[in-house]
């Protein structure tokens, strides 16, 4: 079973048991967080939300918080001695997939 939800403007398709990374989610590791906007669900039987389906929800618990690797954001104008260097590390938040309520 296997349902596609969304979180943080962005859909992620979720299975039992697995890890994802999304964006940060503001609750502490250990603790559990559930999605209620659940666009699809599929396996055995198929739910197909218009646009969310009714009463499923997806419940993850949260295995760390974290910021992902520094990304080098440099911005540069050819032959006006502009050039601006800057860092940005994107917060994440480690989740792993306990139960899809269908």
């Amino acid at each position: 079973m296997y349902a596609i939800i969304e979180t943080g403007g962005k859909q992620v398709k979720v299975e039992e048991g697995q890890a994802i990374y999304i964006e940060k989610l503001n609750a502490a590791e250990g603790d559990s967080v559930t999605f209620d906007q659940v666009l699809f669900v599929g396996g055995e039987d198929v739910k197909v939300g218009s646009p969310l389906v009714e009463g499923a929800t997806v419940t993850a618990k949260v295995e760390k918080q974290g910021r992902q690797k520094k990304i080098t954001v440099f911005k540069f104008k050819a032959k006006k001695n502009y050039r601006k260097k800057q860092g940005h590390r994107q917060p994440y938040t480690k989740v792993v997939i306990e139960k899809i309520n269908a």
